[in-house]
Protein backbone atom coordinates (compact mmCIF):
# COMPACT_ATOMS: atom_id res chain seq x y z
CA UNK A 1 0.00 0.00 0.00
CA UNK A 2 1.39 3.28 -1.13
CA UNK A 3 1.61 5.90 2.16
CA UNK A 4 -0.93 7.98 2.75
CA UNK A 5 0.60 11.36 5.02
CA UNK A 6 -2.22 12.82 6.84
CA UNK A 7 0.62 14.90 9.38
CA UNK A 8 0.64 17.83 7.52
CA UNK A 9 0.55 20.08 10.84
CA UNK A 10 3.29 18.67 11.97
CA UNK A 11 5.50 19.18 8.60
CA UNK A 12 4.78 19.17 5.12
CA UNK A 13 6.69 17.15 1.99
CA UNK A 14 8.13 20.02 0.39
CA UNK A 15 7.12 20.80 -3.14
CA UNK A 16 9.51 19.46 -5.72
CA UNK A 17 10.14 23.25 -6.91
CA UNK A 18 11.45 23.87 -3.71
CA UNK A 19 13.59 20.94 -3.65
CA UNK A 20 14.93 22.00 -7.29
CA UNK A 21 15.49 25.21 -6.48
CA UNK A 22 17.06 24.58 -3.15
CA UNK A 23 19.43 22.27 -5.07
CA UNK A 24 20.56 24.80 -7.48
CA UNK A 25 21.06 27.43 -4.76
CA UNK A 26 23.64 25.07 -3.23
CA UNK A 27 25.54 24.37 -5.87
CA UNK A 28 25.55 27.22 -7.45
CA UNK A 29 24.85 30.08 -5.45
CA UNK A 30 26.66 28.91 -2.59
CA UNK A 31 28.26 32.35 -1.40
CA UNK A 32 27.79 34.57 2.02
CA UNK A 33 25.41 36.72 1.22
CA UNK A 34 27.14 39.17 3.41
CA UNK A 35 30.12 39.22 1.09
CA UNK A 36 30.76 41.98 -1.49
CA UNK A 37 31.76 39.94 -4.21
CA UNK A 38 29.17 38.49 -7.34
CA UNK A 39 28.48 35.01 -5.19
CA UNK A 40 27.69 37.05 -2.15
CA UNK A 41 25.73 39.36 -4.04
CA UNK A 42 23.77 36.98 -6.11
CA UNK A 43 22.85 35.14 -2.75
CA UNK A 44 21.99 38.13 -0.94
CA UNK A 45 19.89 39.07 -4.17
CA UNK A 46 17.63 35.68 -3.35
CA UNK A 47 16.99 36.37 0.07
CA UNK A 48 15.23 39.76 -1.04
CA UNK A 49 13.08 38.06 -3.73
CA UNK A 50 12.23 35.56 -0.58
CA UNK A 51 11.52 38.83 1.46
CA UNK A 52 9.41 40.19 -1.16
CA UNK A 53 7.14 36.79 -1.88
CA UNK A 54 6.53 36.41 1.73
CA UNK A 55 5.94 40.22 2.25
CA UNK A 56 3.23 39.98 -0.72
CA UNK A 57 1.38 36.99 0.52
CA UNK A 58 0.88 39.00 4.36
CA UNK A 59 0.17 42.43 2.44
CA UNK A 60 3.26 43.83 4.63
CA UNK A 61 6.33 45.52 3.63
CA UNK A 62 10.13 43.61 2.64
CA UNK A 63 11.85 44.86 5.26
CA UNK A 64 9.74 44.17 7.93
CA UNK A 65 10.41 40.60 7.64
CA UNK A 66 13.37 39.06 9.45
CA UNK A 67 14.77 35.60 8.46
CA UNK A 68 14.85 32.89 11.36
CA UNK A 69 15.42 29.41 11.57
CA UNK A 70 11.89 28.68 11.49
CA UNK A 71 8.67 28.85 13.47
CA UNK A 72 10.04 28.70 16.95
CA UNK A 73 13.00 31.06 16.92
CA UNK A 74 10.71 33.53 15.47
CA UNK A 75 7.94 33.04 18.19
CA UNK A 76 10.97 33.35 20.89
CA UNK A 77 12.15 36.30 19.32
CA UNK A 78 8.69 37.69 19.25
CA UNK A 79 7.95 36.90 22.88
CA UNK A 80 11.44 37.47 24.17
CA UNK A 81 12.62 40.13 22.55
CA UNK A 82 9.41 42.15 22.39
CA UNK A 83 9.19 41.68 26.62
CA UNK A 84 13.04 42.09 27.50
CA UNK A 85 13.11 45.48 25.07
CA UNK A 86 10.00 47.19 26.92
CA UNK A 87 10.85 45.69 30.29
CA UNK A 88 10.04 47.72 33.30
CA UNK A 89 8.65 46.90 36.59
CA UNK A 90 5.88 44.98 36.94
CA UNK A 91 5.49 44.29 33.58
CA UNK A 92 2.62 41.82 32.71
CA UNK A 93 2.56 39.56 29.50
CA UNK A 94 -0.88 37.53 28.56
CA UNK A 95 -1.29 34.21 26.51
CA UNK A 96 -3.74 31.56 26.06
CA UNK A 97 -3.48 28.02 27.36
CA UNK A 98 -3.32 26.47 24.25
CA UNK A 99 -0.67 27.97 22.53
CA UNK A 100 1.90 25.73 20.57
CA UNK A 101 4.66 24.85 23.20
CA UNK A 102 7.56 27.31 21.52
CA UNK A 103 5.54 30.21 22.48
CA UNK A 104 4.05 29.01 26.22
CA UNK A 105 7.50 27.88 27.05
CA UNK A 106 9.01 31.01 26.43
CA UNK A 107 6.10 32.77 28.99
CA UNK A 108 7.07 30.09 31.62
CA UNK A 109 10.61 31.44 31.30
CA UNK A 110 9.90 35.25 31.49
CA UNK A 111 8.11 34.32 34.76
CA UNK A 112 11.13 32.96 36.08
CA UNK A 113 12.55 36.30 35.20
CA UNK A 114 10.11 37.89 37.47
CA UNK A 115 7.41 38.92 34.90
CA UNK A 116 3.71 38.40 35.54
CA UNK A 117 2.22 36.32 33.13
CA UNK A 118 -1.82 35.75 32.64
CA UNK A 119 -2.66 32.60 30.69
CA UNK A 120 -6.51 32.60 29.11
CA UNK A 121 -8.49 29.72 29.39
CA UNK A 122 -10.66 28.76 25.97
CA UNK A 123 -14.15 27.42 25.44
CA UNK A 124 -14.45 23.84 24.92
CA UNK A 125 -14.27 24.78 21.58
CA UNK A 126 -10.85 26.07 22.17
CA UNK A 127 -11.75 29.84 21.50
CA UNK A 128 -10.68 32.53 23.38
CA UNK A 129 -13.07 35.30 24.74
CA UNK A 130 -12.13 38.65 24.06
CA UNK A 131 -14.05 39.91 26.72
CA UNK A 132 -11.87 37.81 28.92
CA UNK A 133 -8.48 39.27 27.07
CA UNK A 134 -10.00 42.69 28.10
CA UNK A 135 -10.98 42.17 31.92
CA UNK A 136 -7.12 40.71 32.00
CA UNK A 137 -5.00 44.43 30.68
CA UNK A 138 -3.72 45.99 33.29
CA UNK A 139 -1.65 49.74 32.83
CA UNK A 140 1.72 47.05 33.37
CA UNK A 141 0.51 45.18 30.15
CA UNK A 142 3.15 45.31 27.46
CA UNK A 143 2.60 42.03 25.30
CA UNK A 144 0.17 39.71 24.62
CA UNK A 145 0.37 36.89 22.25
CA UNK A 146 -2.30 34.76 21.06
CA UNK A 147 -2.14 32.45 18.44
CA UNK A 148 -4.49 32.40 14.80
CA UNK A 149 -5.29 28.70 14.23
CA UNK A 150 -4.23 26.11 16.67
CA UNK A 151 -1.87 23.54 15.76
CA UNK A 152 -4.17 20.56 17.03
CA UNK A 153 -8.08 21.21 16.59
CA UNK A 154 -7.83 23.76 14.11
CA UNK A 155 -9.83 26.40 16.02
CA UNK A 156 -9.65 29.92 14.81
CA UNK A 157 -9.50 32.67 17.62
CA UNK A 158 -11.25 35.70 16.96
CA UNK A 159 -7.82 38.27 16.61
CA UNK A 160 -9.76 40.99 15.05
CA UNK A 161 -12.04 41.63 17.64
CA UNK A 162 -8.90 41.20 19.90
CA UNK A 163 -6.63 43.27 18.31
CA UNK A 164 -9.90 45.96 18.16
CA UNK A 165 -10.07 45.34 22.55
CA UNK A 166 -6.37 45.77 22.78
CA UNK A 167 -5.47 48.75 21.03
CA UNK A 168 -9.03 50.14 21.98
CA UNK A 169 -7.56 50.43 25.63
CA UNK A 170 -3.83 50.62 25.16
CA UNK A 171 -2.50 51.10 21.58
CA UNK A 172 1.35 50.50 23.16
CA UNK A 173 0.84 46.87 23.97
CA UNK A 174 2.58 44.95 21.73
CA UNK A 175 0.17 42.24 19.63
CA UNK A 176 1.95 38.64 18.65
CA UNK A 177 0.24 36.48 16.52
CA UNK A 178 1.61 32.76 15.97
CA UNK A 179 0.53 32.38 12.28
CA UNK A 180 2.38 28.96 11.73
CA UNK A 181 -0.25 26.79 11.06
CA UNK A 182 -2.61 29.62 9.16
CA UNK A 183 -0.24 30.97 6.63
CA UNK A 184 -1.25 30.23 3.21
CA UNK A 185 -4.00 27.99 4.63
CA UNK A 186 -6.54 31.19 5.68
CA UNK A 187 -6.46 35.32 5.08
CA UNK A 188 -3.78 36.59 6.81
CA UNK A 189 -5.42 40.09 8.15
CA UNK A 190 -2.41 42.17 9.80
CA UNK A 191 -4.03 45.57 9.67
CA UNK A 192 -7.30 44.14 10.60
CA UNK A 193 -6.21 42.31 13.65
CA UNK A 194 -3.34 45.44 14.16
CA UNK A 195 -1.34 42.65 14.78
CA UNK A 196 2.23 44.25 15.60
CA UNK A 197 4.16 40.78 14.88
CA UNK A 198 3.50 37.69 13.01
CA UNK A 199 5.77 34.06 13.03
CA UNK A 200 5.65 31.85 10.40
CA UNK A 201 7.89 28.93 9.17
CA UNK A 202 8.66 27.40 6.07
CA UNK A 203 8.32 23.60 6.35
CA UNK A 204 4.50 24.03 6.83
CA UNK A 205 3.74 25.24 3.91
CA UNK A 206 5.89 22.61 1.69
CA UNK A 207 9.12 24.19 2.04
CA UNK A 208 11.58 22.83 4.21
CA UNK A 209 12.74 22.40 7.56
CA UNK A 210 15.24 25.48 8.72
CA UNK A 211 13.55 28.83 7.73
CA UNK A 212 10.86 30.94 9.01
CA UNK A 213 10.12 34.55 9.64
CA UNK A 214 9.01 36.59 12.15
CA UNK A 215 6.94 39.93 10.61
CA UNK A 216 7.92 42.99 12.31
CA UNK A 217 5.70 46.23 11.77
CA UNK A 218 7.36 49.00 11.19
CA UNK A 219 8.65 50.95 14.29
CA UNK A 220 8.46 48.00 16.46
CA UNK A 221 11.93 47.39 18.61
CA UNK A 222 13.03 43.99 19.83
CA UNK A 223 15.79 42.68 21.65
CA UNK A 224 18.00 40.35 19.98
CA UNK A 225 18.45 36.83 21.12
CA UNK A 226 22.16 36.18 18.99
CA UNK A 227 24.95 38.05 19.18
CA UNK A 228 27.30 38.17 15.93
CA UNK A 229 27.52 40.02 12.46
CA UNK A 230 24.38 42.10 12.47
CA UNK A 231 22.26 40.05 9.75
CA UNK A 232 19.06 40.83 9.62
CA UNK A 233 19.15 44.32 10.41
CA UNK A 234 20.61 43.03 13.76
CA UNK A 235 17.34 40.97 15.14
CA UNK A 236 19.08 37.34 13.71
CA UNK A 237 22.85 37.05 13.60
CA UNK A 238 24.23 34.25 11.87
CA UNK A 239 25.00 33.69 7.95
CA UNK A 240 21.42 33.04 6.52
CA UNK A 241 20.27 29.60 5.37
CA UNK A 242 19.87 30.94 1.67
CA UNK A 243 19.10 28.36 0.27
CA UNK A 244 16.10 27.37 2.94
CA UNK A 245 15.04 30.98 2.40
CA UNK A 246 14.69 30.45 -1.25
CA UNK A 247 12.83 27.99 -0.68
CA UNK A 248 10.61 29.68 1.86
CA UNK A 249 9.88 32.17 -0.75
CA UNK A 250 9.15 30.02 -3.60
CA UNK A 251 6.83 27.87 -1.07
CA UNK A 252 4.99 30.89 -0.32
CA UNK A 253 4.70 31.45 -3.64
CA UNK A 254 3.58 28.46 -4.96
CA UNK A 255 1.22 27.95 -1.93
CA UNK A 256 -0.47 31.11 -2.09
CA UNK A 257 -1.34 30.66 -6.26
CA UNK A 258 -5.05 30.31 -6.00
CA UNK A 259 -5.03 29.85 -2.46
CA UNK A 260 -8.90 29.70 -1.98
CA UNK A 261 -9.45 27.12 -4.36
CA UNK A 262 -6.59 24.76 -3.10
CA UNK A 263 -8.37 25.11 0.49
CA UNK A 264 -11.62 24.47 -0.61
CA UNK A 265 -10.16 21.10 -1.64
CA UNK A 266 -8.63 20.34 1.59
CA UNK A 267 -11.43 21.56 3.28
CA UNK A 268 -13.70 18.69 1.52
CA UNK A 269 -10.94 16.13 1.91
CA UNK A 270 -11.11 17.15 5.61
CA UNK A 271 -15.40 16.87 5.45
CA UNK A 272 -15.57 13.63 3.31
CA UNK A 273 -13.14 11.67 6.05
CA UNK A 274 -15.15 13.29 9.08
CA UNK A 275 -18.36 12.23 7.04
CA UNK A 276 -17.04 8.53 6.46
CA UNK A 277 -15.87 8.32 9.84
CA UNK A 278 -19.19 9.82 11.92
CA UNK A 279 -21.75 7.77 9.31
CA UNK A 280 -20.16 4.48 9.89
CA UNK A 281 -21.24 4.10 13.82
CA UNK A 282 -17.97 3.53 15.33
CA UNK A 283 -17.57 5.68 18.69
CA UNK A 284 -16.22 8.93 17.34
CA UNK A 285 -15.87 12.13 18.99
CA UNK A 286 -14.70 15.63 17.23
CA UNK A 287 -12.92 17.92 19.30
CA UNK A 288 -13.09 21.28 18.71
CA UNK A 289 -15.05 23.56 16.45
CA UNK A 290 -17.75 22.66 14.01
CA UNK A 291 -15.62 21.67 10.29
CA UNK A 292 -16.50 24.87 9.09
CA UNK A 293 -15.64 26.91 11.88
CA UNK A 294 -11.74 25.85 11.85
CA UNK A 295 -8.61 25.26 9.95
CA UNK A 296 -9.67 23.79 6.75
CA UNK A 297 -6.55 20.75 6.95
CA UNK A 298 -7.22 20.16 10.78
CA UNK A 299 -9.58 17.54 12.71
CA UNK A 300 -9.04 16.08 16.36
CA UNK A 301 -11.18 12.77 16.58
CA UNK A 302 -11.48 11.24 19.76
CA UNK A 303 -11.91 7.17 19.94
CA UNK A 304 -13.10 6.73 23.53
CA UNK A 305 -11.93 3.88 24.86
CA UNK A 306 -8.76 3.50 22.68
CA UNK A 307 -5.30 4.64 23.30
CA UNK A 308 -4.49 7.12 20.75
CA UNK A 309 -0.79 5.62 20.49
CA UNK A 310 -2.33 2.34 20.38
CA UNK A 311 -4.52 3.71 17.19
CA UNK A 312 -1.57 5.84 15.94
CA UNK A 313 0.72 2.59 15.28
CA UNK A 314 -1.65 0.32 13.65
CA UNK A 315 -2.51 2.88 11.35
CA UNK A 316 1.12 3.51 10.33
CA UNK A 317 1.24 -0.38 10.35
CA UNK A 318 -1.17 0.47 7.61
CA UNK A 319 0.82 3.20 5.52
CA UNK A 320 -1.39 5.70 6.98
CA UNK A 321 0.45 8.58 9.04
CA UNK A 322 -1.26 10.68 11.62
CA UNK A 323 -0.65 12.34 14.96
CA UNK A 324 -1.55 11.63 18.59
CA UNK A 325 -1.08 15.81 19.05
CA UNK A 326 1.24 18.26 18.42
CA UNK A 327 4.88 16.91 17.39
CA UNK A 328 6.34 18.68 19.93
CA UNK A 329 5.04 16.97 22.64
CA UNK A 330 4.42 13.17 20.35
CA UNK A 331 6.97 11.90 22.23
CA UNK A 332 6.03 12.98 25.84
CA UNK A 333 3.65 10.42 27.81
CA UNK A 334 1.53 13.78 29.22
CA UNK A 335 -2.11 14.34 27.70
CA UNK A 336 -2.25 17.04 25.49
CA UNK A 337 -2.26 20.03 27.24
CA UNK A 338 -4.57 22.11 24.43
CA UNK A 339 -7.15 19.57 24.53
CA UNK A 340 -6.76 19.41 28.25
CA UNK A 341 -7.72 23.58 28.23
CA UNK A 342 -10.71 22.68 26.22
CA UNK A 343 -12.28 20.58 28.99
CA UNK A 344 -11.43 16.82 27.83
CA UNK A 345 -10.96 14.30 30.02
CA UNK A 346 -10.13 10.44 31.01
CA UNK A 347 -11.40 8.30 27.69
CA UNK A 348 -12.02 11.14 25.48
CA UNK A 349 -8.68 12.56 26.21
CA UNK A 350 -6.63 9.48 25.61
CA UNK A 351 -8.03 8.50 22.54
CA UNK A 352 -7.48 11.46 20.28
CA UNK A 353 -5.89 11.80 17.39
CA UNK A 354 -5.26 15.06 14.59
CA UNK A 355 -5.78 14.17 11.10
CA UNK A 356 -4.49 16.98 9.06
CA UNK A 357 -4.72 17.41 4.74
CA UNK A 358 -2.40 19.05 2.23
CA UNK A 359 -3.04 19.66 -1.51
CA UNK A 360 -0.75 17.15 -2.02
CA UNK A 361 -3.18 14.53 -0.76
CA UNK A 362 -5.98 13.38 -2.65
CA UNK A 363 -9.58 11.74 -2.70
CA UNK A 364 -8.68 8.24 -2.84
CA UNK A 365 -6.42 8.73 -0.35
CA UNK A 366 -8.37 9.94 2.36
CA UNK A 367 -11.07 7.68 1.56
CA UNK A 368 -9.02 4.85 1.86
CA UNK A 369 -7.62 6.31 4.98
CA UNK A 370 -11.02 6.63 6.97
CA UNK A 371 -11.77 2.89 5.93
CA UNK A 372 -8.54 2.19 7.19
CA UNK A 373 -9.32 4.05 10.47
CA UNK A 374 -13.11 2.72 10.80
CA UNK A 375 -11.44 -1.43 10.41
CA UNK A 376 -8.73 -0.27 12.57
CA UNK A 377 -10.96 1.18 15.60
CA UNK A 378 -13.50 -1.85 14.94
CA UNK A 379 -10.89 -4.65 15.44
CA UNK A 380 -9.14 -2.81 18.67
CA UNK A 381 -12.54 -2.19 19.78
CA UNK A 382 -13.54 -6.21 19.80
CA UNK A 383 -10.09 -6.91 21.28
CA UNK A 384 -10.50 -5.55 24.58
CA UNK A 385 -14.11 -6.61 25.00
Amino acid sequence: MTDIYLDNSATTRPYREVLELMGMVQAEIYGNPSSMHEKGLAAEKLIREARRQISAMIGGRDQEIVFTSGGTEANNLAVKGAAFRYRRKDAHLITSAIEHPSVLNCFRFLEQEGFKVSYLPVSDKGIVDPDFVKSLIKKDTILISIMHANNETGSIQPLEEIGRCIKKINPEILFHIDAVQSFTRLPLKLKEWQADLVSLSAHKIHGVKGAGCLWIKQGVKLQPLLDGGGQEKGLRAGTENVAAIAGFGLAAKLSGENQNKKMAVVGTFKKSFYRTIHNSGINCILNGPLLEESAPHIINLSFPGLKSEVLLHSLEEQGIYVSAGSACHSRHPEPSHVLSAMGLSGKTLEGALRFSFSVLNNEKEVAAAAEATINTVRHLTALIR
